[in-house]
């Protein structure tokens, strides 16, 4: 076993004056705070979801968003890395994973798209290519 070495008290006061007042590290909870974003974004995780049970949340959620005049929809789909529908050559690739399906499921369907106003990537900040914002009309 190796003995560790003992701290010198210059480390030791850099560390605690680092864990004072850390510049380097982002945190996400203050950066959500700042911009209030809990009070018109609703968030939900569509990770472990069946494409028709996607589907169905998706209705549900933009129906109870809008009745609870949330702005918009925080939806996070993944990036589809772990789809086991690239094997099978009668499922289309992209389809098959939500990222893509559920964009076009809220188009195709007109109940839905009347609520809907526009459908983009979401930013790194908020996950990326593996999420997207819903923004929802005013009624």
């Amino acid at each position: 076993m190796i003995k560790k070495k003992d701290i010198s008290k210059e480390d030791l006061d850099t560390w605690k004056d680092y864990i004072k007042n850390p510049t380097d590290v982002i945190d996400k909870d203050s950066i959500v705070k700042k911009n209030n974003y809990k009070s018109f974004r609703y968030r939900f995780d569509l990770h472990g979801y069946t494409l028709l049970d996607a589907n169905k949340k998706i209705e549900d959620l933009i129906i109870f968003c809008t009745k609870n005049n949330y702005k918009e929809i925080l939806l996070i789909t993944g990036k589809g890395t772990h789809s086991k529908t690239d094997n099978d050559i009668y499922v289309s690739k992209n389809l098959s994973k939500l990222k893509y399906s559920v964009p076009d499921f809220i188009k195709s369907n007109l109940e839905l798209s009347k609520y809907v106003s526009s459908i983009s990537n979401a930013s790194n900040l908020d996950g990326g290519e593996g999420a997207m914002i819903i923004k929802l009309k005013k009624l």
